[in-house]
């Protein structure tokens, strides 16, 4: 039983309340350490499910991403995008360092083969991380997907309506996202596994990518215009 108990501790799978939680969880650093430093110097974790709760895409969600894929793809890790909202940006991402022949997008016909296709990617050994938009979600399509996560040692993270954020969720990190008038991006913890939910921080995104905002937006969204023949 005590061996239990410590495995559970060490997984993070027992709050300890204000004690602080010292595990051996594996996660994958944000690339921000305003962000980092909330999350216990942890990062994004891995073998979980991660959830970005926000009202609309487009709003920087997408540049809390970017550190990691860029260093997955240049160490040769697949980053998969299931139906995204819109078509990615190839340019954009090149210019911010992201190996495009580890990127591979995938749109489903219905929720099944979403569902399906999503289980085959948290369990491949070639992928480093899955974004996924997937729409409606049952609790229990959740749970199943947070026991293909835990096959896999991989990052995931969904991406949800911020109406669901009242909802239980098996999440291992759940994170609201709200743009600001300063153009930054507002990220609250509404739930990170073995702690205190409620910390936030404030991300200045466009000041990282050191750009105007116009032009980092188009990472996410177009139009696009055609080249010059």
């Amino acid at each position: 039983m005590n061996e239990l108990l410590s495995a559970l501790k060490q997984s993070a799978r027992v709050w300890q309340g204000h004690q602080p939680a010292h595990t051996s969880q594996l996660a994958e650093s944000t690339g921000y350490q305003a962000l980092d430093n909330q999350l216990g110097g942890l990062g994004w974790p891995r073998g979980a499910l991660s959830e970005c709760l926000l009202d609309t895409p487009g709003i920087g969600e997408l540049h809390l991403l970017l550190p990691l894929m860029q260093r997955l793809t240049h160490s040769g890790k697949t980053v998969f995008w299931l139906n995204p909202p819109h078509i990615p940006y190839a340019p954009a991402l090149v210019r911010e360092g992201v190996d495009l022949d580890q990127v591979v997008v995938i749109h489903t016909q219905d929720s099944g083969d979403f569902l399906w296709t999503l289980e085959n990617c948290l369990r491949s050994p070639v992928t480093g991380l899955v974004m996924a938009w997937p729409g409606k979600l049952a609790l229990r399509d959740v749970r199943r997907l947070q026991l293909a996560a835990e096959a896999g040692s991989n990052v995931c993270v969904l991406f949800r309506e911020r109406c669901h954020a009242a909802q239980n969720s098996p999440a291992a990190l759940r994170l609201e996202l709200q743009p600001d008038a300063n153009q930054c991006l507002q990220v609250q913890i509404l739930k990170r596994r073995g702690s205190w939910p409620g910390q936030h921080c404030e991300l200045p995104l466009p000041q990282r990518a050191g750009r105007a905002v116009a032009e980092t937006s188009r990472v996410v969204k177009g139009p696009w215009p055609r080249p010059a023949r």
